[in-house]
């Protein structure tokens, strides 16, 4: 159940409520994953992501899975594809985009709607993760099938 304009007591900050609040979201996650040392070079040197493009395609990705808009057609998966094809998006890859994104989540934004884009995203990582694993990348057979593997790791704080 929606609570529109519910203040967080713990956090201050309200749920997501319209189409500014998703396009808030995805350009502070776009501000961190661009620069990120884990993952910024995929989208940077590989994707070569135009983000004033981008933004707002994803808004509307977000828009329509949160508020129901019916703003976002077509494929989420098939960029992620065309991507895997020119480098191997790796399981450390996917772990990091959604630490990114439920971090970002948590600054801005607190409740129902919140959570919902936190577990979304983490049913969407997954579930590109397992499709990716069995598709051919830039370099062979998929990891599945006995390609090369890389684990990501970090150490210290996020």
């Amino acid at each position: 159940m929606r609570h529109s304009g519910d203040v967080s007591t713990a956090t201050g900050t309200r749920d997501i409520e319209d189409r500014s609040d998703c396009e808030r979201l995805v350009r502070a996650f776009y501000g961190k994953a661009l620069v990120d040392p884990m993952i910024g070079w995929i989208f940077v040197d590989v994707a070569r992501l135009d983000v004033e493009n981008h933004v707002p395609r994803i808004a509307s990705f977000w828009e329509t899975i949160l508020l129901g808009s019916q703003t976002y057609y077509g494929s989420s998966f098939a960029p992620h594809q065309a991507l895997n094809k020119k480098v191997r998006l790796r399981p450390g890859h996917f772990e990091r985009w959604l630490a990114l994104w439920r971090a970002t989540v948590d600054e801005l934004f607190a409740g129902y709607l919140a959570e919902a884009a936190k577990a979304h995203a983490g049913r969407v990582a997954h579930a590109f993760e397992d499709r990716l694993r069995v598709t051919p990348g830039p370099t062979g057979p998929p990891a599945a099938l006995g390609g090369p593997t890389l684990t990501i790791t970090q150490h210290g704080p996020d």
